[in-house]
């Protein structure tokens, strides 16, 4: 064993744009310049941040990956007196490694999800990683090859295993062959999605891999929206008994420098590699960076958010990047006066500002002075443009056109829905004079069981609630409220009962059960999918329970017209859950003894 000696190591939590290829460079090269400047000998960066994650079918493309491969060289030439490791998706480079479809011209190329090792103006090695997941919302498997085997390389004397993400959450390879060969630092380049309590789980995966290894574990993880996808960062240090030593910020980004104390080890110092690991780890490089740290660096241990701020600030994140990373300037939404769109009003004032946001007021015949007044007094909180539009005259002109046809029949759930699509039509119209980005207002649990309207209020281009249950939605609401110290939004918002204002007098529940009840009901259907007999196991009423499985069934299909919308649980809609439209299963009864 050698002696002890500190090493510097710089945490570059960024914000990459999948597909910005040149943009991102310009970040990465600064981070790196930034970790220099403040005397890190060891920079990591997030996984595949050169190209953005997910990259999804980017990567059968040529172009894409050869645009990434120039970008990796350029990057190269400009590191010195610092080792980097950058996030890259790199091209197989066996060319029988490639596969082809006949029907498919030119050959479709794999690639590898790849950490490169930058030192001394090259590419010093490249570690490629070893497990691939291919659940919830991942497809690695559809776009990478696996490594073959576990990786080190030597920095000034310390012996740092490399790993990429998803090869930490088993235990095992790579991480016990690495330490196996005498890595004292198991660096993570990472990609981590963003649910609710997945930072405190992420950390409580790598305190047991600190403490199976015996080694100093550092997970650097990407920020920001992409798609309905929110990075949170919160990068972390953790020592082998298990201690934060640092950590970032969640939903921000932020550059985390920290001195790390380790053994400077020989190959085979560690301990013993695990029953069936793969071959010995390689030693990619053996680096000097000839860096003097001055002073000492007083490491970050920021903490983490409570509950409900948490998911308010992921919303946030999600809105604001969606916004900026798609090139609109401005969003707008139709603000009821209820306790959804209220919601998103504070949400995107919180990630935009006041002034880029406009809340479209729409009193029909059957809207109550309550809720208008309440909806004038939300945007009149939050500094937000107020427009108001009556629609009881479109409301006469689409009767008039459609009496002739409805002579008849008694009023119902379709002309209802005039008074939502003619909403939606409205906003979708200043949408298109103003190329502003339509906010949708709808919650979890209405998309869940269709209590909404297909070109209504379904209408626009995120859903920045479409994962969020409505009870979450009342306490985000109270929350943000509390954390203002003023009621932004005002109480008879919260306290009144929920309602659709579709009709006279009309309650969400005269179709449905209390919220309270049918998020219950949902939770364990949807995200935890649970079947019918363990949901009237947990107590729920055996009526109510066929009724909520068969709206959630028969609801497929509006669903999958949805705006893309933030994730915040581990299993959303869309990317998360995947059911068809047309199917008839349905939930097994137990027959009688």
């Amino acid at each position: 064993m050698g002696s002890e000696r500190t090493l510097r190591l710089a945490l570059a939590q960024i914000n990459p744009t999948v597909g910005d290829i040149e943009g991102n460079l310009g970040l990465i090269s600064s981070e790196i310049e930034r970790a220099r400047d403040g005397g890190a000998q060891v920079v990591v960066l997030p996984e595949l941040c050169l190209s953005g994650y997910p990259p999804e079918d980017l990567i059968l493309r040529d172009d894409f990956l050869d645009a990434v491969r120039e970008a990796l060289e350029s990057l190269a030439g400009r590191v010195g007196g610092i080792v980097a490791l950058v996030g890259f998706p790199e091209r197989v480079a066996d060319p029988d490694a490639a596969w082809s479809n006949p029907l498919i011209d030119p050959i479709v190329p794999w690639a590898h999800n790849s950490l490169a090792v930058l030192a001394d103006g090259a590419v010093a090695g490249v570690y490629r990683k070893m497990r691939l997941p291919n659940y919830g919302v991942f497809d690695e498997r559809r776009y990478f090859e696996p490594g073959a085997e576990p990786a080190v390389i030597s920095v000034d004397g310390v012996l740092v295993g490399l790993t990429v993400c998803e090869d930490l959450w088993v235990p095992g390879a790579p991480e016990s062959a690495e330490a196996a060969a005498g890595a004292r630092l198991i660096v993570n380049s990472s990609a981590s999605p963003y649910a609710r309590g997945k930072g405190a789980a992420r950390e409580a995966m790598l305190i047991e891999r600190a403490r199976s290894t015996g080694a100093v574990v550092a997970l650097c993880n990407t920020v920001g929206g992409q798609d309905e996808l929110v990075f949170d960062g919160q990068s972390v240090l953790v020592s082998p008994g298990g201690e934060a030593l640092a950590r970032a910020a969640q939903f921000s980004s932020q550059l985390l420098i920290c001195d790390v104390e380790l053994p400077v080890a020989e190959s085979g110092d560690g301990p013993p590699a695990a029953a069936g690991d793969p071959p010995a780890a390689r030693l990619l490089a053996e680096l000097r960076t000839d860096s003097a740290p001055v002073g000492e660096s007083a490491p970050p241990l920021a903490e983490p958010l409570l509950a409900e701020p948490e998911v308010y600030e992921a919303l946030t994140l999600g809105v604001r990047d969606y916004v900026a990373k798609n090139g609109f300037d401005d969003v707008v939404l139709g603000l009821s006066g209820g306790i959804d769109s209220a919601l998103v009003a504070q949400v995107a004032v919180d990630a935009l500002g006041p002034e880029p946001v406009h809340c479209v007021v729409m009193p029909s015949p059957h809207s109550s002075d309550e809720t208008q007044e309440d909806a004038r007094a939300i945007a009149r909180n939050l500094g937000a443009d107020l427009i108001e539009i009556p629609i009881a005259e479109a409301m006469d002109a689409y009767e008039q056109l459609l009496g002739p046809r409805f002579e008849g029949t008694e009023r119902g759930i379709a002309e209802e829905n005039l008074q939502a699509r003619i909403r939606g039509t409205l906003v979708m119209a200043l949408s298109n004079k103003f190329g502003w980005l339509v906010l949708t207002t709808g919650n979890k649990s209405e998309m869940a069981v269709g209590y909404a309207t297909l070109y209504g209020d379904m209408a626009g281009g995120f859903a920045v609630l479409k994962d969020v249950w409505k009870t979450l939605v009342y306490r985000l609401v109270a929350d943000r409220n509390a954390r203002a110290g003023s009621e932004l939004v005002p109480a008879t918002v919260i306290e009144r009962a929920p309602s659709a204002e579709l009709r006279p007098d009309q309650r969400d529940e005269d179709s449905l059960p209390p919220y309270e009840t049918l998020d219950r009901i949902l939770e364990g259907y949807v995200e935890r999918d649970h079947g019918r007999e363990r949901l009237l196991a947990e107590g729920v009423d055996e009526a109510l329970v066929d009724d909520v499985i068969a709206l959630v069934d028969r609801a497929e299909y509006k669903r999958r017209q949805a705006p893309p919308g933030i994730r915040v649980s581990t299993k959303a809609f869309g990317r998360d859950r995947r059911v068809p439209i047309t199917n008839r299963f349905t939930a097994p009864r137990r027959l009688p003894r």
